[in-house]
């Protein structure tokens, strides 16, 4: 068992397809952490039951809470770097590596998943979407990020006590590199497959991109008035 990374999943109704995630880590040698953020179904029983670590919130309270809930008790834990996936089985596993290799050999504080070298299968909006926000926020940044809004990605333990997040909602993966940009750590992306099957994403292509524009305004209006 690797005592040096985690996983972590923060997950909402995902009882189909988390014991299968669960099980597949920890028999790769990962510990593994669920943020069960308010489901209605079997989720956190399932994920408990095939080994995984489960940290319940009794109501829904968005994705970026999950993680900052996770962040906190993984960092307590004494992790160096924390690999946080989804729950609806969109990451390949077998693309963990890539991430590992990736952090050994470089000084990034956060490295994130591409699928943009192939979106063949990606839906057309949100291919549209992705790139319109990882082009500004990369932009902003002052570092290439060619999948911004991708959940996959990996996060070491300095990097994580360099920032302060706040975010509650899926904003939670734009504020990551934002900050991680700006406290002046260096990100780097990884090509990871693109996986869309059957499910219902939870990202709504027009709110969640006003959603990110307003927080794009808010984060540059407070790093102005920081004197950052």
């Amino acid at each position: 068992m690797r005592n040096d990374i985690c996983c972590l999943i923060p997950s909402y109704n995902e009882a189909t397809s988390i014991g299968t995630i669960v099980k597949r880590l920890r028999d790769g040698g990962y510990a593994v952490y669920v943020v069960d953020d308010g489901s209605t179904d079997a989720t956190a029983s399932i994920a408990e039951s095939e080994g995984g670590v489960v940290i319940r919130h009794k109501t829904n309270l968005g994705k970026g809470a999950a993680l900052r809930e996770g962040f906190k008790r993984v960092m307590g834990d004494g992790y160096d770097a924390v690999i946080v996936m989804d729950g609806d089985n969109q990451h390949e596993i077998n693309d963990i590596p890539f991430f590992i290799d990736m952090a050994a050999k470089s000084d990034a504080g956060l490295i994130i998943g591409n699928r943009m070298l192939d979106t063949s299968s990606m839906p057309r909006v949100r291919r549209i979407v992705n790139r319109f926000m990882s082009y500004l926020l990369s932009n902003v940044a002052g570092q290439e990020v060619p999948d911004s809004q991708c959940g996959f990605r990996l996060i070491k333990k300095e990097a994580l006590a360099g920032i302060r997040l706040e975010s509650s909602n899926f904003e939670i993966e734009s504020e990551m590199i934002l900050k991680a940009a700006w406290a002046g750590f260096k990100i780097e992306s990884v090509p990871i497959k693109t996986v869309y099957r059957n499910e219902t994403s939870k990202v709504h292509p027009f709110f969640d991109t006003l959603r990110f524009i307003a927080f794009m305004v808010k984060s540059l209006m407070s790093r102005q008035r920081s004197g950052k």
